[in-house]
């Protein structure tokens, strides 16, 4: 048991790292428009390129740990997304977008290890049916992380300096060669910082055993990924759900800091402060969802929880501005126990299939590479009505609501 313990602490970190990197993105996307002079349109492309690897990445990873195990999956990832944030440092002397964004891919793939692995090892690590509680409270490390990284790391990168070519003071050091190497310089930071503590993690996952679980404990390895799971109703909706709910939350999450900053008039300053407690509402979210899962059933949860976001998105819609903003706060605060609520439940009972299941619920991830990215077109072409693009998260969360619904009646229907 203290066994199980020991292993769970150190998972709980994975998730927290994951986050970290993960909720840089949309301080990125800000710093990108200004140092590659993009548009809300094409920054959201950094998005792109991270979750692409979601898509391209799970199936190869989830036959790499069939043959290895788990832990080889994990410290190979951890080593993976470290040489992607020390990437930043030649990076920053070549300042082409094109390089950025393969060195997200880079970063995504090692974290997609992680994922791979975290979710299906915290949901079989213990009794079955605890398994969404256990891993909506594993999650809330993730939450810790994303509040991190919005509300502290951000800072470090944005320096609340939205210079263009014509506005620049003249008594600028360096002038516009100065200012643009300036806000490149501050994007390596928080990758430095990030890829020493990945090494660190993966030395002492390296000295620390983990117990085997499921298919690791057994001689016969059977196939390395089966396609059949997905014959399984309730998985099928939902890696249809996940892709919906990641598209939907990278949606918001990718366009806070622009949606603040460009529509909303606010400062950097401001908006970072607020991006920090937009994700400190999700990991206020997470904690609530955990507790309140003791008594109340995960689908209930899911279903209101689902719910709850779709109102807020009408409200977002009708209001914009600061009305919009602070419905925002709390589309985090009922986002935040979707994604491992749904991902347990898709697993449930899957044996020793569950790796392979993980692999196709990370998978729908890509979400994130192309609903944020309409989401975003909407608004760059509706400039007097921004706010109408946040109709595409709004039918993502209906989405989530039906699997929530529905899956009791898909767990009974025969494969």
């Amino acid at each position: 048991m203290k066994k199980n313990q020991l292993a769970l602490g150190l998972i709980f970190c994975l998730f927290f790292l994951w986050a970290i990197s993960s909720n840089l993105l949309p301080t990125m996307i800000r710093q990108l428009m200004k140092t590659c002079e993009l548009n809300t349109f094409e920054a959201s492309f950094t998005e792109s390129a991270y979750w692409l690897a979601y898509f391209i990445c799970p199936i190869p990873i989830a036959m790499f740990m069939r043959r290895f195990s788990y832990r080889v999956g994990i410290v190979t990832g951890l080593l993976i997304a470290a040489c992607g944030g020390l990437l930043f440092f030649p990076a920053a002397q070549v300042k082409s977008y094109g390089v950025y964004l393969c060195i997200f891919f880079v970063i995504a793939t090692g974290m997609c290890f992680l994922e791979t692995a975290a979710n299906p090892y915290v949901t079989v690590l213990g009794d079955p049916q605890t398994a969404p509680r256990r891993l909506n409270l594993a999650q809330s490390f993730n939450g810790l992380g994303a509040f991190i990284s919005a509300m502290f790391l951000s800072k470090l990168v944005l320096s609340g300096n939205d210079y263009t070519r014509e506005t620049i003071p003249a008594d600028y050091p360096g002038g516009w060669e100065g200012f643009i190497q300036t806000e490149t310089d501050a994007m390596k930071l928080p990758y430095l910082i990030l890829a020493l503590v990945l090494i660190a993690v993966a030395i002492l996952l390296i000295v620390v055993n983990l117990p085997k679980v499921g298919d690791e404990s057994k001689e016969e390895k059977g196939k390395l990924i089966d396609f059949s799971t997905l014959k399984k109703p309730h998985l099928r909706w939902g890696v249809i759900a996940q892709f919906f709910y990641n598209g939907g939350q990278t949606a918001i999450n990718s366009l806070f800091l622009v949606y603040c900053c460009t529509y909303a008039g606010i400062s950097e300053d401001t908006a970072t402060t607020f991006f920090g407690l937009y994700m400190l509402a999700f990991l206020l979210g997470r904690w609530v969802g955990t507790l309140l899962m003791a008594r109340i059933s995960p689908t209930k949860m899911l279903t209101f929880y689902a719910l709850a976001n779709v109102v807020l998105c009408v409200v977002i819609i009708s209001f914009g501005g600061y009305v919009g903003l602070y419905a925002m706060l709390a589309v985090s605060f009922f986002m935040s126990i979707i994604y491992p609520t749904q991902f347990s439940l898709a697993l449930h009972g899957l044996g020793d299939q569950t790796k392979s299941g993980s692999a196709f619920l990370v998978m729908a991830i890509v979400g994130n590479a192309c609903v944020p990215q309409f989401t975003a077109y909407i608004m760059h072409q509706n400039e007097t009505f921004y706010q109408v693009a946040y109709i595409v998260p709004l039918v993502c969360f209906a989405v989530c609501a039906y699997y929530g619904y529905k899956y009791k009646s898909l767990l009974k229907v025969k494969e």
